[in-house]
């Protein structure tokens, strides 16, 4: 009775219509329950597959990056023989990778000595100053590097610790020689990266 003359005051002075009760026969609750569940479920299912799709992208990049070989030799060396091996040795890996279609990642760092043969100076007055070995091979080991390097991406990295430490302007080392803060660290870095580490003896 109350809620009746409630209602007829409301509507009386405020213009308040009363709201008509929804009527929700069990049949209607019945499919209202069902379609909230298939909502449910199907987002649980977009969340899922969403998930599993980064998953199945991130193991690819792996597998992509795992199927890579790595190599980093260090050249920290004066002798022009073994910087002349390192150069058949690494052209004969290349090579055998491009033939059997497998990618690859192969560096050279060079390390104290080794920058004698990243420059054309013959560093007088240095402890790396050419020889006359280096002077009668330098330009046939130039041309084998900058191959390696042009033709076969075989990156080249000298040690800025080096250059310092004989005043070796960046200019004055052949084109294309990345200057890493530390040879030895960046070896270490490049291991850790899966980075087979190669020394020609």
């Amino acid at each position: 009775m109350q809620d009746r003359l409630l209602e007829t005051r409301n509507k009386v002075i405020y213009g308040i219509k009363p709201r008509k009760k929804r009527r929700v026969s069990p049949e209607n609750f019945l499919k209202e329950d069902v379609v909230m569940s298939i909502k449910i479920n199907l987002s649980v299912i977009f969340v899922s597959l969403c998930l599993l799709a980064a998953l199945l992208a991130t193991n690819n990049a792996r597998s992509d990056d795992e199927d890579v070989i790595k190599v980093v030799y260090h050249a920290d060396f004066a002798d022009p023989r073994r910087i002349s091996a390192m150069l058949t040795s690494i052209n004969n890996m290349v090579t055998h990778y491009q033939n059997e279609l497998v990618d690859y990642d192969v560096k050279i760092v060079f390390v104290a000595h080794g920058v004698r043969f990243l420059t054309d100076d013959k560093l007088a007055g240095t402890p790396f100053s050419e020889d006359e070995k280096l002077a009668e091979r330098r330009k046939d080991l130039k041309a084998r590097l900058m191959s390696l390097h042009d033709v076969q991406s075989v990156g080249l990295e000298l040690c800025s610790i080096t250059s310092s430490q004989i005043n070796l302007p960046g200019e004055m080392v052949y084109e294309g020689v990345e200057m890493v803060p530390s040879g030895v660290v960046r070896i270490a870095e490049l291991q850790r990266q899966g980075f087979a580490y190669i020394k020609i003896e």
